[in-house]
């Protein structure tokens, strides 16, 4: 598997916040969005070849049950199958961070799934129309949720916002998924890269998580740290 970094950190985002970590974050993305937070993740080439084992071996040193696979996009590793089932027969608690782009579903224990709305859309052309065809794609999701129904599995979908009006874009998705998610697992979070914007962009959207049941999400590693790796 190609990993981009290991480390140890507090989750800054969704229904886990604030709870020590460990992160995996395997390089290779499939999308080109605008405001990545994580650009040397983006080509597989520039990770590090690891085996499952040495993987593991790496994230179950750390003094925590809570262990988070992010990207780049995982779904594209394959042998992240084997690494999900050897994490949990571990004992781990696993969260998959993924913008579910890839027909493809894996077991654990929290799937927090990052749609892409338009916003997402660079402005190079030459890249916008591949993110484009990609960035959506609704039957994986809906295949998450599906899951998490079935079998009890927790299931977030988090939705990046960089101007009041992407809520139109978000109910537009929700409708086009049956609306089979709980408002309470719907998560609004503020575009950032910096304190600043976090900061400007916080306050408008928790008033629309309040107008509309929805949860705020927070980016508390950029609070803590700022926009850094290994965090």
């Amino acid at each position: 598997m190609q990993v981009a970094e290991i480390f140890y950190s507090i989750q800054g985002e969704g229904k886990l916040t604030g709870i020590p970590s460990a992160f995996v974050r395997l390089a290779g993305c499939n999308l080109h969005c605008r405001y990545c937070d994580s650009p040397y993740a983006r080509r597989a080439e520039d990770g590090r070849a690891m085996t499952v084992e040495q993987i593991l071996e790496k994230l179950l040193a750390y003094p925590t049950k809570y262990v988070v696979i992010t990207g780049g996009e995982p779904l594209l590793a394959d042998e992240l199958d084997e690494l999900c089932a050897q994490l949990r027969s571990a004992g781990r608690h696993l969260t998959l961070e993924t913008a579910a782009t890839v027909d493809r579903v894996v077991a654990v224990d929290l799937a927090s799934i990052s749609p892409k709305l338009s916003n997402s859309t660079p402005t190079d052309r030459s890249l916008a129309e591949e993110h484009e065809s990609r960035r959506l794609n609704i039957p994986t999701i809906r295949a998450y949720l599906d899951q998490a129904n079935r079998d009890g599995t927790e299931c977030q979908l988090k939705f990046v916002l960089e101007n009041p009006a992407d809520i139109e874009e978000i109910k537009d998705v929700l409708d086009r998924l049956d609306q089979c998610c709980p408002p309470e697992d719907v998560l609004l979070m503020p575009q950032a890269l910096n304190r600043r914007q976090l900061a400007r962009r916080s306050a408008w959207v928790a008033e629309l998580c309040k107008q509309h049941g929805y949860r705020f999400c927070s980016r508390l590693q950029i609070l803590l740290y700022g926009n850094q790796p290994g965090t």
